[in-house]
């Protein structure tokens, strides 16, 4: 059952790195100037994806090792919610990365913060993703 335990625990990690970057970072961000904004950005959003994606990733290889070890379908179900992350940030959020990095390099800094704020709305979607992926596994670790 240890491995439920660590996928709790990456699951819990997933809503607290996002929860941090919402309400930590992206208001930080945004209080920079255009210039130190642009200059913050690249390095601070590829961090953030290594880190959020790998937590997600670490969190249901422990959710499906854990399903398979207790043949208890919550423990798949919380694995596929937190998993789901992958595909919510490769369609919701990256193509948004994109045009913010395209706007950085064209020099139009002030038209990326607005694309910013909208990028910090999608990223909430993570802190659900993960808080549903911890509510089904505590559930199962009942």
């Amino acid at each position: 059952m240890i491995t439920g335990s660590l996928a709790l625990a990456a699951a819990g990690g997933l809503v607290g790195a996002a929860f941090y970057v919402n309400y930590v970072e992206q208001p930080a961000r945004l209080a920079l100037d255009d210039e130190a904004l642009a200059k913050e950005w690249e390095p601070s959003d590829h961090r953030g994806f290594v880190v959020l994606a790998g937590l997600a990733l670490l969190s249901a290889l422990f959710g499906f090792a854990t399903y398979r070890e207790l043949d208890d379908i919550r423990w798949l179900f919380g694995a596929l919610v937190v998993i789901a992350s992958w595909p919510y940030t490769y369609v919701a959020i990256v193509p948004l990365n994109n045009r913010i990095l395209a706007l950085i390099e064209s020099g139009a800094v002030h038209e990326a913060r607005a694309v910013i704020k909208l990028w910090g709305l999608l990223e909430l979607g993570l802190i659900g993703i993960g808080l549903v992926g911890v509510l089904i596994y505590a559930w199962a670790a009942g």
